[in-house]
């Protein structure tokens, strides 16, 4: 008889009220010291472990908790920094962390980009003219931890060296086989002094595995695996997958490791062992609960998959998510104000990890023993789908009344230019901010007032113009060509429209972290998203009545709008994606008619959302294109459409972003210090185009010669008719001062460039 036990991948690290994110700002902003710091966020490290070893799981991760990102975490712990960070060698001090992570006032910030395809943000390893060596074995110190405290024996968290290096910025496979062979006798070392604290499993993680991975490096990952084996032969070693199926899953379960995890709820993990086996020597982990979404298991479901695994597996079977609860917030006992029939049907982080422990009893002694679990999960689910809850018939025949003429502009890009340029007359090199700006401690002060009741309606709505007057005044003083109202009024880019939008519902601690101390409260879409009325108008007409320069409407684009918010796993993804096109499509058409002839409609996660398999990328880029241009389309040829991405790799979707067909894309740029620029030589894109010139998630106020560098490297490709200045992203993080130094630095280096631009010719 096979061994049944609990496990968990990950935990949040926020705290149930984002305790780590106010400590984090905290110890930023000089309010506290180092100590005072590490002090409470180790108090809610061992909450979140004691919480686990309460919920009764086996198997609990260590190392897992970071204070920004576990990328950088790995990088910190092999002495990865940056030459211009002027790190000594030795153990890496908390300012060279965060300084790495942020910049300084002398040295620019590492790259963030997107972790796969989630909205967490890692920093990205940069390997050049870098000497690695273990400077601390941070999962070891974790697992001490836990142990002297909580007497937990847990399972060190450690990131595997495939994910790790290929995460970084390397140049090619043979450069990869050298930086392996220099890491791989780093990782050992560290796991040789786990398995001396006679460690019971390690778990190695390697989404990578997800990916497809040419056959070299799937043979130098191999042989990395065959030299660890050898070296911690007694070393249990979980080679951990998630995200997807793991493409090459023939090659990669044969890895000399005495563990492997898989993906059952993203991928189709269960017909590939059907298929091809699974090896007898070793244990199987199996994700069977959703990591990355809020919704109840259909537990029944699940146990059945779990009973067919028990009869091809003939070791231990592991039950846990599946991926790292990282994803998801932390309780969902907060939520007293959400409707009862959707609290219902809601699972955070705690709520999965009891699921997982019911799994678990079932699978190991019947589901007898937890019958009234399993009873209470399928009575839920029944009812969700036997209810007319947020259904909207209307909107589903406007979907299929849907023609081409709905999702194509009315003239092509060529000539419409020339009469948005007679139209707006704007100078060569025109600047522009992405959208937000900063929203300060009394800004949200005022707007929970306003919640809360404290501040009637008239008051808060005063307050909100005399925010968007102050910012339309300072942007006209810094001399910007299009201007924005700031978006005092949103919370977030995608909570404030699920608050607007029939067909979602919102939480009050429903927090995830998206990079650093940065949190978003993903909004969960229901039902059948449809217009309820006006969400933007009102408060962008205001801003345009101060400016005879043209201000921008911002919306937030359908497949962003999706990504970022938990669906329920009963509405089909193109569905809801075309819901929203045409629920912005009405908001874009009364801002038309309003006279806001520039539109935003952002799409920073339309790459986030990519398979992680290659092969699945054409179905996904279509429905985005589809949605997007579903929501767009519809405008008067000089009403000119823009749109922002964020980390976009742009080269790998170029032809996808072109088909969005928007007037004008901005592209955050600055952190990979423009490389993304080399993709425009390679391929002909006739629209106009920003690509960030400066950094704006690091609190440094950049130069103008950084700035200036910046537009000069781009105008030796693009064309100075088709390029707009503009930061990396929204201002909404920075502070004041900041905001307005940096605003004001770019536009003087765009008036000194513009002197000389039209020389550049591509």
């Amino acid at each position: 008889m096979i061994k049944i036990i609990s496990s968990n991948l990950g935990y949040p690290r926020i705290g149930e009220k984002r305790e780590w994110k106010q400590a984090l700002e905290q110890f930023w902003e000089g309010k506290i010291q180092e100590t005072e710091l590490l002090l409470i966020t180790k108090v809610i490290r061992l909450n979140n472990l004691k919480k686990q070893q309460e919920k009764g799981i086996d198997l609990i991760p260590v190392g897992d908790f970071s204070l920004y990102d576990h990328v950088l975490d790995t990088s910190v712990m092999f002495g990865v920094i940056p030459e211009r960070f002027d790190y000594k060698g030795g153990k890496v001090s908390l300012d060279t962390y965060f300084a790495v992570a942020r910049g300084t006032k002398n040295a620019v910030a590492s790259e963030m980009t997107k972790w796969f395809n989630t909205n967490y943000h890692y920093i990205v390893p940069e390997l050049e003219n870098i000497q690695p060596s273990v400077t601390e074995n941070r999962p070891l110190s974790f697992y001490q931890e836990a142990k002297e405290e909580l007497g937990i024996d847990g399972k060190p968290v450690l990131l595997g060296p495939i994910t790790y290096l290929k995460l970084a910025k390397i140049q090619d496979d043979v450069h990869f086989e050298k930086l392996l062979e220099t890491f791989i006798p780093l990782y050992i070392q560290v796991l040789k002094e786990l398995e001396q604290a006679v460690v019971s499993w390690v778990q190695v993680d390697e989404p990578i595995f997800g990916m497809n991975l040419s056959p070299q490096i799937l043979t130098f990952a191999k042989k990395a695996y065959e030299t660890i084996h050898q070296a911690v032969p007694n070393l249990n070693i979980l080679l951990q997958t998630y995200f997807e199926n793991v493409v090459d899953y023939k090659k990669v379960v044969d890895f000399p490791v005495q563990g492997i995890g898989l993906d059952f709820v993203h991928g189709d993990a269960l017909s590939f062992i059907q298929e091809h086996g699974f090896p007898h020597d070793k244990v199987l982990a199996a994700g069977i609960i959703n990591g990355r979404n809020i919704w109840r298991a259909d537990l029944e479901e699940r146990l059945d998959v779990l009973e067919q695994l028990k009869q091809i597996v003939t070791n231990k079977l592991i039950i846990q998510p599946s991926t790292s609860l990282l994803h998801v917030p932390v309780t969902k006992k907060l939520e007293q104000e959400i409707d009862p029939f959707i609290y219902g049907g809601l699972a955070f982080a705690d709520e999965k990890l009891a699921e997982i422990v019911t799994l678990t009893k079932a699978l190991d002694k019947g589901r007898d023993l937890v019958k009234s679990a399993l009873k209470d999960a399928t009575e839920s689910l029944k009812q969700w789908k036997d209810a007319s809850f947020g259904k909207n018939q209307e909107v589903h025949q406007k979907l299929e009344n849907l023609t081409d003429t709905d999702i194509n502009r009315k003239v092509i890009f060529s000539e419409r230019i020339k009469k948005q340029k007679q139209y707006f007359q704007l100078p060569l090199l025109p600047t522009t901010t992405i959208g937000s700006l900063p929203q300060t401690s009394e800004l949200k002060k005022v707007r929970t007032k306003w919640r809360k009741g404290h501040v009637t309606t008239g008051e808060y709505e005063q307050y909100i113009r005399d925010y968007i007057k102050k910012w339309i005044t300072i942007q006209d003083q810094i001399g910007l060509d299009v201007l924005v109202h700031g978006e005092p009024e949103r919370t977030d880019m995608v909570e404030y429209f699920g608050e607007k939008l029939n067909g979602f519902t919102v939480t009050k601690f429903g927090w995830v972290q998206s990079y650093g101390s940065r949190c978003v409260k993903p909004p969960v879409i229901v039902g059948d998203v449809s217009f309820a009325k006006p969400m933007t108008v009102k408060e962008v007409v205001y801003a345009q009545s101060l400016t005879t320069k043209p201000v921008k409407g911002m919306l937030t684009g359908p497949t962003t709008i999706y990504n970022w918010s938990f669906v329920h796993d009963d509405l089909p993804r193109k569905t809801v994606l075309n819901q929203i096109a045409i629920a912005l499509k009405a908001e874009i058409e009364i801002l038309e008619e309003s006279n806001i002839k520039i539109i935003q409609v952002d799409e920073p996660a339309l790459r986030e959302g990519l398979p992680l398999d290659r092969n699945k990328w054409p179905a996904y880029l279509d429905d985005a294109v589809t949605a997007f241009r579903l929501a767009t389309s519809s405008v008067e040829v000089d009403t000119q459409i823009h749109t922002h991405m964020c980390y976009s790799n742009f080269e790998d979707i170029f032809e996808a972003i072109d088909g969005l067909d928007a007037d004008v894309i901005s592209i955050e740029t600055s952190r990979s210090h423009g490389n993304l620029i080399a993709t425009f030589e390679d391929n002909t894109y006739n629209k106009e185009i920003g690509l960030g010139v400066y950094d704006i998630h690091s609190p440094r106020v950049p130069s103008i010669e950084e700035i200036k560098q910046n537009i000069n490297r781009a105008l030796q490709t693009i064309s100075p008719n088709q390029f707009w200045i503009n930061p990396d992203c929204g201002l909404k993080t920075r502070n004041e001062t900041e905001t307005i130094e940096a605003l004001q630095t770019m536009v003087d280096a765009a008036k000194i460039i513009r002197k000389t631009a039209l020389s550049y010719q591509k």
